[in-house]
């Protein structure tokens, strides 16, 4: 059964769950963090800006190491908006009361959010392709080589909505099954080893948002290369 079904109040016909509450939070709280990072921009930053400074130099450093320096800067944004809000979902499993039978679901173990971000990856991936080649160029090179064209066509098509389904799927399965792991050894033992799963919750969390968007930059870099 899909974690995160359980609905909380509903508004008008729709309605909402904890799933969706706790996304609501979580844009909040980084709508919010994010102006009181950049609101006053000083050549000598405070510690949030500091933070932020440190943080968007490590990824955009990252991902032009994917992408290149040209594409890593132009579509720098994009990767960041992805890794940002998957890794402060993840960590969200590691705050008390967070859990399948509780109303504050964890986003991503929540398949259905996780499809949704393979389908803007999907999306994401093909729109850069084609703004960078032109439709024409981007749509011939999935028949590449041409004198295979008639089967690698399908099987190249195939491939491109296999992706986002294994990005959904990867992100999901991970998340709901460590969480079920750490939720089944507060059961058994409640005191001690629960509490070493959460410390390296941590390091997992963030493996799974590097391995998401580190796998989409390969993608889009490949979308957008010259043959």
């Amino acid at each position: 059964m899909e974690h995160g079904t359980n609905v909380l109040f509903s508004i008008g016909p729709l309605e909402v769950t904890g799933t969706v509450t706790t996304m609501w939070a979580i844009i909040a709280v980084l709508t919010l963090l994010s102006w009181l990072a950049t609101r006053r921009l000083k050549d000598v930053p405070g510690p949030m800006q500091n933070a932020a400074e440190i943080a968007v130099g490590y990824l955009r450093k990252y991902y032009e190491q994917n992408l290149g320096k040209e594409h890593g800067r132009k579509y720098f944004s994009v990767f960041a908006t992805f890794f940002i809000f998957i890794i402060v979902c993840n960590y969200s499993s590691v705050l008390p009361g967070a859990g399948h039978i509780t109303g504050f679901a964890v986003p991503t173990a929540c398949l259905s959010v996780t499809v949704g971000l393979g389908v803007v990856a999907f999306f994401t991936t093909h729109t850069i392709g084609v703004r960078e080649r032109g439709w024409k160029r981007y749509l011939a090179s999935l028949a590449k080589p041409l004198y295979l064209c008639v089967l690698m066509l399908p099987l190249n098509l195939i491939e491109q909505f296999i992706r986002p389904a294994s990005l959904a799927l990867r992100l999901f399965g991970n998340l709901y099954g460590e969480e079920t792991v750490t939720e089944n050894l507060y059961a058994i033992f409640p005191i001690g080893l629960p509490l070493i799963m959460n410390v390296l919750s941590l390091l997992f969390c963030l493996l799974q948002a590097q391995v998401f968007t580190m796998l989409l930059s390969i993608y889009v870099s490949e979308a957008v290369e010259e043959e």
